[in-house]
């Protein structure tokens, strides 16, 4: 089942839109660093970047994160179930012997792996194209110490690993979301639309008691792994407050989905 559901994303042409979007996104701040002649200003990623190339999929992750990365999310995990339901081919899934634990278990997998996979797709491209354009060297940390090349790619890994943990509990959002609704387009927005208020609700400082506790608090805390040594307490916090959103809505998910009366 789950090799079924993340085979017939591959089969969508806007796959392969998105895949071309995070592509343009990975390589703008190399072409722009590397064609202005004195480029300036930006998260301390981008004023490092003509540093090393291996800056450049760091850039690219603070650039997807706020939204685009969420968006796809949204457009995976939003139609997950509400899809196959305004597609009538929801019950004929749930026909086979099939659990509805199991579905919920393999498309949310598969809305993750997917997830993995655009990751990955960007930090590639970045890091190739940031070391084409700036070369390989060490790394200055934002502690103003330097990491070796090898110290320096186990650090951006880890971030990338990270990154996917920040979007799990949106993802499992969406699930949720997904069993509430028979139109996938209302789910995708109400998945974006819980991202901008999160962001906006973060930005208020008069409203700091709630901000450890919302989703899109964390999602840039792997800038600290970038400090000499690692600063841990965010991004620990960011780890634990990912796995709470994302048990606590998979289980809702289930709890619905289980309960759903199938219609189409």
């Amino acid at each position: 089942m789950f090799r079924v559901e993340f085979g017939k994303t591959f089969r969508r042409i806007r796959t392969y839109v998105l895949g071309g979007l995070l592509a343009a996104v990975s390589v703008l701040p190399v072409v722009v660093f590397a064609t202005a002649s004195h480029p300036g200003g930006g998260p301390p990623f981008f004023e490092f970047l003509r540093r090393s190339g291996l800056f450049a999929p760091l850039a690219a992750m603070v650039l997807i994160q706020p939204f685009i990365l969420p968006l796809g999310a949204g457009l995976l995990a939003g139609e997950s179930i509400a899809g196959e339901a305004s597609g009538g081919t929801l019950r004929y899934l749930l026909v086979r012997p099939v659990g509805r634990g199991r579905l919920v278990g393999a498309k949310y997998g598969a809305v993750m792996a997917l997830l993995g996979l655009a990751v990955l797709w960007v930090m590639v491209v970045g890091l190739l194209a940031g070391v084409i354009a700036f070369g390989l060297h060490p790394v200055p940390t934002l502690s103003g110490t330097e990491l070796g090349v090898g110290a320096a790619t186990l650090r951006v890994l880890v971030t990338g690993v990270y990154v996917l943990a920040s979007v799990a509990g949106l993802a499992a959002i969406g699930m949720f979301l997904s069993t509430l609704t028979d139109s996938a387009p209302v789910a995708t927005v109400a998945i974006v639309a819980i991202v901008i208020l999160s962001q906006i609700l973060d930005g208020l400082s008069s409203l700091h008691a709630i901000h450890p506790f919302l989703l899109t608090h964390d999602w840039l805390a792997f800038a600290d792994l970038f400090r000499s040594p690692v600063a841990w307490d965010r991004i620990t916090h960011g780890v634990v407050v990912f796995a709470l959103y994302t048990v606590a809505f998979i289980t809702a998910a289930l709890a619905r989905f289980r309960h759903k009366d199938i219609v189409s």
